[in-house]
């Protein structure tokens, strides 16, 4: 009795983020319709604004716990697999929330999809790369794998992102029936292709090679985490993503009338949603590079890019052609710049089979420029 009241403890001490998360979502479901209405006054804002960022944060690594719970438990590349769906669905559950409920903003999805490609390929390997460079010298990876992945990217993002651009049916970047159909099915169909590759009969591609200065295959380098059973970890991964989803409207007012009132570019808005989102993803990244593991990093890095585009785009397109909800995919002049740019270095640092750190530094130089020029566009 003492041992199973010591567990039930342990398990509450553990789990205070999701007791937080839940608590500050009954707030803002009791009074969050009052305290959004009027949110002109600065410090109010900016204490409304730190609240929910702190939960979702704290919320977000909560679920980066469960999910590397769930690498050691099922290995790999069901344990990133794991991971980059659990992140980017929370990504895709917050804009179709907003898209269903918040105020019109065509273009969000896309600024978030495009964020998420920017600092996952330039801001999150070039860190990686830079440390893993720095501490190993080269780092190996499975090239087979980093192919797979880029393989898939690639005309995801051109024919998502870049077409709706120039196409002529509609203007701007928005998207015709026709094509909103088209890139539905083919978005969706090409990824569950994929998925069934890098769960199935590829999953070899998808896992750390051997050599004398890397981790074995099972070695998650997760000793520090209390591992429990696949259904406690599966069912509190989903928990904590609950509170994320229901707070991610209001977190969206708040950012929305902050770049409004600071006259900041709008592309501000789906940048600092990325970075919320993928901050504890790019943690467990880190980790494994320091660990020399960099194919759980490529997992963890090329998944969510390409997960990003594969799980969105078919949701909000399906948003938009049910209820009729103005949509804008195709990214800018200088933003097609920036991904013609980004996927083709992807290409060349990952043509090789081994990194180092000069690799890190290039895409960290292309992610400070993406930054930059969200500021001077």
């Amino acid at each position: 009795m003492a041992q199973q009241d010591e567990l039930t403890k342990d398990i509450i001490r553990s789990e205070a983020s999701l007791w937080v998360g839940a608590i500050t979502t009954g707030v803002f479901v009791l009074f969050g319709n009052s305290w959004l209405s009027d949110i002109s006054n600065p410090l109010k804002s900016a204490a409304i604004f730190i609240w929910l960022f702190a939960v979702i944060f704290w919320l977000a690594f909560s679920v980066v716990r469960h999910a590397d719970c769930l690498a050691v438990k099922l290995g790999e590349p069901y344990g990133t697999l794991i991971l980059t769906l659990s992140v980017i669905g929370i990504e895709a559950t917050m804009i179709a929330s907003v898209m269903l409920t918040g105020e019109n903003n065509p273009t969000l999805a896309r600024d978030t999809m495009f964020s998420v490609i920017m600092i996952v390929l330039t801001g999150m390997l070039g860190l990686t790369l830079l440390i893993g460079g720095i501490r190993h010298h080269e780092q190996e990876y499975n090239f087979s794998g980093a192919l797979s992945y880029l393989g898939v990217l690639t005309p995801l993002a051109v024919l998502s992102l870049v077409v709706p651009r120039f196409t002529l049916s509609t203007p701007g970047g928005s998207v015709s029936t026709l094509l909103g159909f088209f890139l539905l099915f083919t978005s969706a169909g090409l990824y569950l292709v994929f998925l069934f590759l890098q769960t199935g009969r590829h999953s070899g591609f998808f896992k750390q090679p051997q050599g004398e200065n890397t981790h074995s295959v099972d070695d998650h380098g997760h000793e520090d985490l209390v591992v429990r059973t696949t259904g406690f970890h599966a069912a509190f991964l989903a928990l904590s993503m609950l509170p994320i989803v229901l707070l991610s409207k209001s977190m969206a007012k708040i950012v929305d009338h902050g770049i409004h009132t600071l006259g900041a570019p709008q592309a501000l808005g789906g940048f600092l949603i990325a970075i919320l989102i993928l901050s504890p993803e790019g943690m467990s990244a880190i980790k494994a590079a320091l660990a020399n593991r960099l194919q759980r990093t490529l997992n963890i890095a090329l998944g969510s890019a390409t997960s990003t585009i594969g799980m969105t785009v078919p949701v909000i397109l399906a948003i938009s052609l049910i209820t009729g909800h103005p949509l804008e995919l195709g990214l800018e002049p200088l933003e097609i710049v920036l991904l013609a740019l980004t996927l083709l270095l992807s290409v060349v640092s990952f043509g090789t089979g081994r990194t180092n750190m000069l690799q890190g530094v290039v895409h960290l130089i292309v992610f400070a420029s993406y930054v930059v020029l969200i500021f001077d566009n």
